[in-house]
């Protein structure tokens, strides 16, 4: 038997989003494996300082900075190391664009999308971290993905468990894939209590530890519609054979279900260092620090389905799933306005999903046939939810 040497190349890889929780924990794992990587392009949107850290301490080639009033900041801190600095929204681009083994799009929203597709373009790895670009310009995006051969290797914990699960190829034998949802931290909740709901009980997420924005859609469990939809996409399977589990134990983060009777099921701790690194080092794998899972410390493992009358955004993402065309792109868009709405006060918690169902049907079918149309739809969709946010009256908590 002959053995091959070892590739001992460093793979060069960008961040986009580096300052962000994504970002950070990836940061992290670059921190600890040196050597290994060399950092090509580091993109956050406006903080400056951490930015300006993380690149002189992993020597990256550049760092760019969304927010173009901080450019100046930026160049102050890191004047006299070498490493470029630039800003604003055409610099993000333009960093994704770079040429680099391995690219973390953890760009979240809409915001995201230009960068991304430039990332995908280079024909690389692109470790997908923001569930926008497959959800609102799926369609662009995985056009993008076959004329350039670019691979895409999902970040979300249930979507690099499917990945997974699926890593012998055959997917032509998959009867069924199950995502798992923790249920957040409404569950157990009445819909007097999610009524009364303020934003500091959303946050509070019973397991995960995540960015404001998908800690409420966690909540809301608009999350796992986005996952379903892109789970779809990603998997180029149709939603009736996608399943949803409530898995409170955040332990099994996605099955595969085989036609022979097999279940395929990928465990591990609740930390977004284990996929995250799954996609740094694939096709290989590199330790992290995250906790080893315990099943007898554990000791149980429940699953139910998922309350579709507390829970109408798992419904709608169906919805705007078998719609296609612009629908999956307006209903994020539209639930981005109302997330942050309620963070601000300005709404209740059940509204946010009622928000999103009166811009889904006054806007009704659309077509989105490039990123110019996603952003027009992205912008009108917008326009509406502000309005209809601004009709309703948030509930005291």
């Amino acid at each position: 038997m002959t053995t091959q040497a070892p590739n001992t190349a460093r793979k060069t890889v960008t961040v986009l989003g580096s300052t962000g929780s994504v970002g950070t924990q990836t940061i992290d794992l670059l921190r600890a494996n040196p050597g290994r990587y060399s950092v090509r392009a580091l993109v956050a949107g406006s903080n400056v300082d951490l930015l300006a850290r993380q690149a002189v301490e992993l020597g990256a080639d550049i760092a760019v900075v969304a927010d173009a009033t901080r450019l100046a900041a930026l160049r102050t801190a890191l004047a006299g190391t070498g490493i470029a600095a630039e800003g604003g929204p055409q610099a993000v681009i333009d960093a994704a664009a770079r040429p680099a083994d391995w690219t973390m799009c953890a760009i979240m929203g809409a915001a995201g999308l230009h960068a991304t597709l430039a990332a995908i373009q280079n024909g690389g790895a692109v470790a997908l971290a923001n569930k926008e670009a497959l959800v609102c310009a799926g369609d662009v995006m995985l056009r993008a993905v076959a004329a350039a051969g670019a691979t895409l290797l999902p970040v979300d914990s249930e979507h690099n468990a499917i990945f997974q699960a699926m890593a012998d190829g055959n997917r032509g034998a998959v009867d069924r894939i199950i995502l798992t949802a923790s249920g957040g931290p409404f569950r157990l909740s009445t819909m007097e209590e999610m009524r009364a709901a303020p934003p500091e009980a959303a946050l509070r997420h019973p397991v995960w530890t995540m960015g404001a924005k998908i800690s409420i859609d966690s909540a809301t469990m608009m999350n796992k519609g986005l996952e379903v939809i892109e789970a779809a996409r990603l998997f180029a399977m149709d939603s009736s054979v996608i399943d949803v589990l409530i898995h409170p134990q955040s332990t099994v983060h996605g099955l595969v279900c085989y036609s022979d009777g097999s279940v395929l099921a990928q465990l591990g701790s609740p930390d977004m260092r284990v996929p995250i690194a799954h996609t740094l080092a694939w096709p290989s794998r590199i330790a992290t620090s995250a906790p080893k899972l315990d099943l007898a410390a554990i000791g149980r493992l429940e699953f139910s389905e998922p309350d579709p009358i507390r829970f109408p955004a798992l419904r709608l993402a169906r919805e705007a799933l078998q719609a296609g065309g612009g629908v999956p792109t307006l209903m994020s868009a539209a639930n981005e306005v109302a997330v942050e709405a309620y963070l601000q006060r300005r709404l209740g918690f059940l509204d946010i999903a009622a928000v999103v169902e009166q811009v889904m049907l006054e806007m009704g079918a659309c077509t989105t046939d490039n990123l110019d149309a996603v952003i027009e739809i992205d912008r009108i969709a917008r326009e509406k939810a502000h309005a209809f946010c601004r009709t309703r009256q948030p509930h005291a908590a």
